[in-house]
C-alpha cells in the first residue's frame, strides 16, 4: 500500500537564536548572535505514477552569524556566512551541489567629529568548500578556486546596528583562481593562463534591516564594485536578502535570495533562492 502513495516530506530545522550577554554595563564589548538552518527535501515516487517525476533526496545547511565590538569610539562589526547543499538523484550516481558559500565580512571603524561617521576599513572574503559541475559534468569550480578578497580604507556612516554604508574610493580586489582553469580560456574574471587577477577601485557597502510587521525582519545586504583599471562603468553588484518569519514560539520561516552581477565572470545576473519552514529552538 505505501508503494502506491506519493511521498513528499519537506522539513527543515531552523535554530535561530541569540549568545547570552552578560548584564548590559560597562564592560560588555562584544556583541554575538546568529542562526543555524538545516533544510531536507525527499520525494518518492513509484512504477505505477503516471504523473510522471523523479524520486530525490536533498539537504541544506546554512550559518548566519554576527560577532560585533564597540569600545567607545570604535565599533568592528564581523558577519560569518557559511552554507552547503546536496541532491541526489534516483537513478544518477553522483550526488549534485545545490548551495556552497563561504563568506566573511568585517567593518572597522573610528569615530570621527561628524555625527555618525567614522574613518573605517573593510575586508570581504568569498570563496566554497567543495567542487562545482557545469551541465556538463565537467569541473569548473572547487575548494579556494575561485576565492575573491576585497580590502580598503573609507568612511562609514552608522546611524545604528541596523543601518549603515561604507564608503572606500580605494578599494583593492584580488581573485584567485587554481591555473588548470585557465588554461583553455578566462575562468571567473581570470586570463587564460593566469591564476589571479588584481582590480583597484571603488566599493560601497550598505545594510539595512528591518521589521515590516510584528515577528518578520527584513535583512538587506548590498555590496557595489567598480574597477578603475577595466571598463570602470560596468559595476559589479551583489545583493543578498534575508527574511525571517517567527510564527510562534517554535514555528518559524526564512527565505533567502541572492543576486550577483559580474560581467568580467558572465554577462547575466546569477540568483540563488532557499525558502524553509520549520521550528525554532533558542541557543
Amino acid at each position: 500500500m505505501k508503494k502506491a502513495l506519493l511521498s513528499l516530506v519537506f522539513i527543515l530545522t531552523l535554530v535561530s537564536g541569540n549568545a547570552q550577554e552578560v548584564p548590559k554595563d560597562s564592560t560588555k564589548l562584544w556583541t554575538k548572535k546568529g542562526n543555524i538552518s538545516l533544510l531536507f527535501n525527499q520525494s518518492a515516487y513509484n512504477r505505477q505514477w503516471l504523473g510522471g517525476g523523479t524520486s530525490n533526496l536533498a539537504g541544506n545547511f546554512g550559518l548566519n552569524y554576527d560577532f560585533n565590538y564597540k569600545k567607545e569610539t570604535i565599533v568592528w562589526d564581523n558577519k560569518f556566512i557559511l552554507a552547503y547543499g546536496l541532491s541526489k538523484i534516483k537513478g544518477i550516481e553522483k550526488t549534485a551541489k545545490t548551495d556552497d558559500r563561504l563568506e566573511l565580512n568585517s567593518l572597522w571603524g573610528k569615530k570621527s567629529s561628524a555625527p555618525n561617521w567614522y574613518y573605517s576599513i573593510y575586508f570581504n572574503f568569498k570563496s566554497q568548500m567543495d567542487s562545482g559541475l557545469d551541465k556538463n559534468n565537467q569541473i569548473i569550480s572547487h575548494f579556494f578556486s575561485p576565492a575573491y578578497f576585497q580590502f580598503g580604507p573609507g568612511m562609514l556612516w552608522k546611524k545604528n546596528d541596523n543601518l549603515s554604508v561604507n564608503f572606500s574610493p580605494a578599494a583593492a580586489k584580488l581573485i584567485l583562481v587554481h591555473k588548470h582553469f585557465t588554461d583553455f580560456g578566462p575562468s571567473f574574471g581570470v586570463l587564460q593562463g593566469d591564476a589571479s587577477r588584481f582590480e583597484f577601485g571603488a566599493s560601497v557597502t550598505a545594510y539595512y534591516k528591518f521589521n515590516v510587521m510584528a515577528n518578520v525582519s527584513i535583512e538587506n545586504r548590498l555590496n557595489l564594485y567598480s574597477n578603475y583599471l577595466d571598463d570602470p562603468q560596468n559595476v559589479d553588484v551583489d545583493y543578498q536578502m534575508n527574511v525571517i518569519m517567527k510564527i510562534n514560539k517554535y514555528l518559524s520561516a526564512n527565505v533567502a535570495v541572492q543576486a550577483i552581477y559580474d560581467d568580467n565572470s558572465v554577462q547575466a545576473v546569477q540568483v540563488r533562492e532557499i525558502f524553509g519552514l520549520g521550528i525554532n529552538f533558542g541557543i
